[in-house]
């Protein structure tokens, strides 16, 4: 328990994230289609880069507008490139939404890799036949975090944590974002983004203050 609580508080110290704005002005410096979805994904999905990586087009379901998050890749097991397993938890499982937009650049990679004469529906959406390595992503990342004005770097991960700030900015309550990540209970998402409801608690008090 003492770990885990450790933990948390790490995060919460290492934690950064783009603003909608900020995220914005990193998309307009990609000059590549295929990492302009692969970040839009990232920030407005907040998958987790294992579960990005590990995605197929048997996952998205166009005509639903949905993306189904049933596995994870990994680089940990020694000897070999790259694994696909299932979610350390069973609350990582889950169907999201997408975006009118995210569906239409999904589509637009869809029907390019469908040009292949030995394409699959089991091709990874970012790589096909091979994966997206997780250094290639990073340095990618970084390339287009240098070109920003700001030149402000986050992690991979802190893209779920823009995904968070953004709802939670645009007013969606702790039990969405809690669902929408996917984490296996509100209390996690509480320890790790309860900064961020700072001004909601701050209301709180302006309610009783009322009274």
């Amino acid at each position: 328990f003492i770990e885990n609580y450790k933990e948390v508080n790490n995060l919460k110290k290492e934690m950064s994230f783009f603003t909608y704005d900020e995220y914005k002005e990193f998309d307009s410096v990609i000059d590549d289609f295929e990492y302009h979805t692969l970040f839009e994904m990232l920030y407005f999905l907040g998958l987790r880069q294992g579960e990005l990586q590990a995605l197929t087009w048997k996952d998205i379901n166009f005509n639903k507008k949905t993306i189904s998050i049933t596995k994870t890749l990994s680089t940990k097991i020694r000897g070999e490139n790259w694994t696909i397993s299932a979610p350390k938890t069973k609350s990582s499982i889950g169907v999201l939404p997408m975006t009118e937009k995210l569906c239409i650049d999904l589509k637009k990679m869809y029907k390019t890799a469908k040009e292949y004469s030995d394409f699959k529906e089991t091709w990874f959406v970012f790589g096909n036949t091979e994966p997206f390595k997780e250094s290639t992503i990073q340095n990618k990342k970084n390339k287009y975090c240098d070109m920003t004005k700001t030149k402000k770097r986050i992690r991979i991960h802190d893209f779920r944590h823009s995904c968070a700030s953004l709802l939670v900015n645009k007013g969606a309550s702790i039990v969405l974002v809690s669902k929408y990540l996917r984490h296996s209970n509100v209390s996690i998402t509480l320890d790790v983004y309860s900064h961020m409801y700072q001004s909601e608690l701050e209301n709180m008090t302006n309610i009783l203050n009322k009274l």
